[in-house]
């Protein structure tokens, strides 16, 4: 009996040191916005997954603690959008987001590779001071790129072709093994759907739910689709002023003097900058508008000033617009874009699948095009492109009025994963549903319910609450009282 005893004393030391061993080493830390401590981690990657004895990165991430002492196994995983942003960096509004979550869940915020802590691959982190034609010019921006490319290309994980959907995908396994979590709950904003859609076609098995806020799927082909998009989104905007008897009356024949204005362009403005307050001189053409109005056309409170804003462009004066698209940059919230990685996403897996330039093409999608020839491209394998059935529940979420991830992108994903998705459209929402009040607790009671019927049969009535929300009214300066002229 000593023996067996002895025996066992001493298999319970070397499981003890194994699973030791195998802890990930978490270290607390504070995130901006984070009232309460968190842990963060890192797990070491190849950079290029086919050389696994070669340059390795660092993809950090950060875990949200669980409140619960015992807590639900399964941890949820955000993957933020761009292709650029950090999941770490928007720790304060993903943590009010997910608050339900804590209660009983782990968040875990990974900054994929090229983002964040992770590898960053950053063209420029001062935008939001940098001089506006730097900003916009369509002249001024294929330059800070060159430099930007040339900058990213030395650096010791400088193989741009290796920053992929596919790559990060491995990353975000590499995690949860090192969190010992046999699933995970995914949850992706904007590209970060496009990251969750891959992670759940590599590693069905461990992924237990899905949710997809504003869906942008591998064949989107995003610089097409966001030409096409946004001259949708800024239709919505002149429809709704033309509805609007007081908009109509402030701002009359909206439509054709932005018409007439963006034919009368290239010429040169005087445009204060909206954050420095000089006054700068700038050759300002169709594609500058176009880049201004971007920004604020995500947001519907934003969009709600376009009409004031455009009619005092028609009438010389660009400072509101500016002022709008760099309300609109998320720089004041430290959200910015990693350029590099966005540029090494982009031309690895739209690009390639642009049609052949045809008359007179989209400003947007022409920089693309032009960036896109330069910069170094990786490779990703077919099946990336295809949408297979869903092995476990997926909620879909698109705003009807989003420039950039509209309805009709989820519509068609919807149908290609099939019975076990549901798409649910807030008309008179933006880019982005989850973080709108009641889909908070949309998200949690979809993703906590454990029955996959019952979480997938009560969407369409706990979502009633945001889709009956309306869309904001038409903005007016306090000063204004009748026709704007």
């Amino acid at each position: 009996m000593k023996r067996r005893g002895a025996w066992a004393l001493a298999a319970v030391a070397l499981l003890a040191q194994a699973g030791a061993q195998a802890a990930p080493a978490l270290t607390p830390c504070r995130l901006d916005g984070i009232e309460h401590e968190a842990r963060c981690g890192q797990v070491e990657r190849p950079l290029d997954p086919q050389q696994p004895g070669g340059t390795h990165i660092t993809v950090h991430y950060a875990v949200l603690p669980a409140l619960a002492r015992n807590k639900r196994p399964d941890p949820v995983f955000f993957f933020a959008g761009g292709p650029g942003q950090s999941s770490i960096e928007l720790a304060g509004p993903i943590s009010g987001m997910l608050a339900r979550f804590l209660n009983r869940r782990d968040v875990v915020l990974i900054d994929q590779r090229g983002t964040g802590r992770s590898a960053p691959l950053l063209c420029d982190d001062d935008e939001g001071r940098a001089p506006l034609a730097q900003q916009f010019e369509p002249g001024e921006q294929r330059q800070r790129i060159a430099r930007c490319l040339a900058t990213l290309k030395a650096l010791p994980y400088g193989d741009l072709r290796q920053f992929t959907t596919p790559i990060a995908a491995g990353d975000v396994d590499a995690v949860r093994r090192q969190l010992g979590a046999a699933r995970v709950n995914l949850v992706g904003a904007s590209y970060g759907t496009r990251l969750a859609l891959e992670v759940l076609r590599q590693y069905p098995q461990q992924v237990r739910r899905v949710v997809l806020d504003g869906v942008a799927p591998p064949d989107m082909v995003l610089p097409q689709a966001f030409a096409t998009d946004q001259q949708r989104a800024l239709e919505a905007v002149f429809s709704g002023c033309e509805r609007n008897a007081d908009c109509r009356s402030r701002h009359p024949q909206l439509r054709q003097r932005w018409a007439s204005l963006r034919a009368s362009l290239p010429r040169e403005w005087t445009v204060r900058h909206p954050v420095t307050g000089e006054a700068e001189r700038q050759t300002v053409t169709a594609e500058v508008l176009d880049t201004v109005l971007r920004g604020p056309l995500y947001s519907p409170v934003l969009a709600s000033a376009l009409p004031q804003a455009m009619d005092e462009a028609t009438q010389g004066r660009l400072e509101p617009l500016a002022g709008l698209a760099h309300a609109a940059s998320g720089r004041r919230g430290g959200t910015g874009v990693a350029m590099g990685m966005h540029f090494s996403v982009v031309c690895a897996e739209d690009a390639p699948r642009l049609p052949p330039p045809a008359g007179q093409e989209d400003p947007l999608l022409r920089r693309y095009r032009d960036v896109c020839t330069d910069w170094p491209r990786g490779s990703v394998p077919a099946a990336f492109y295809t949408l297979p059935p869903a092995p476990v529940p997926v909620l879909l979420l698109s705003g009807g009025l989003d420039p950039a991830t509209p309805p009709r992108h989820g519509e068609r994903v919807a149908a290609a994963l099939g019975p076990r998705a549901r798409h649910v459209v807030v008309p008179n929402a933006g880019h982005g549903v989850a973080m709108l009040p009641c889909m908070r607790d949309v998200l949690y009671r979809f993703v906590d319910t454990a029955d996959e019927a019952a979480a997938l049969d009560r969407v369409s009535a706990d979502a009633a609450c945001a889709v009956q929300v309306p869309a904001p009214l038409p903005f007016a300066p306090p000063s204004s009282s009748g026709p704007h002229r």
